[in-house]
């Protein structure tokens, strides 16, 4: 869905879209299951030389690898959004530009105007954990072996803890 600027210039867009699964790329180890339902309004901010905003709510279920033991994990994201979006500005390639406060939190578009599916693919990725986990109990992998420590007990803990003790039991 794409909300152009000579459309948001008469009236707001409301919208409720449904993604099915692989509609969107999100080039992540995420694999949605079920739909990515997105719905909200898209408005143009009255003297702002085209600032859009969208907000709205976006509901998602993912599969994904545990991070500790690669074990299957899931991974949800039900949040709300505020986002706005201002035109790129147009700056000469060798000029620096500062950001003033409060525009760190804005996205750019360029063109006409903004797509939904570009909004919804940076959201998700942007609001990821920095770890995904099967269980907040989980051990991992042993890094001696390779043993998943929540299934099996290697040993190895044990054995490379003696090694470095070792030079200690001498003295």
């Amino acid at each position: 869905m794409f909300f152009a600027l000579t459309e948001l210039e008469h009236h707001p867009i409301l919208f409720d879209v449904k993604y099915a699964p692989g509609e969107i790329d999100f080039a992540v180890e995420l694999r949605q299951r079920g739909d990515l339902s997105v719905t909200g309004k898209t408005e143009l901010l009255q003297h702002t030389l085209g600032e859009i905003r969208l907000r709205g709510r976006m509901s998602v279920d993912f599969d994904c690898e545990c991070d500790r033991c690669l074990e299957p994990a899931e991974a949800q994201l039900h949040a709300d959004f505020d986002l706005f979006y201002r035109p790129v500005p147009k700056v000469y390639a060798h000029v620096e530009t500062q950001l003033e406060e409060g525009e760190v939190e804005v996205s750019f578009y360029e063109g006409d105007g903004v797509e939904l599916e570009a909004v919804v693919r940076e959201f998700v990725i942007v609001n990821q954990p920095m770890q995904h986990l099967c269980s907040a109990e989980c051990k991992g992998l042993c890094p001696h072996c390779g043993a998943n420590r929540n299934t099996t007990e290697c040993g190895c803990a044990e054995a490379a803890a003696e090694k470095k003790l070792a030079g200690l039991k001498e003295l």
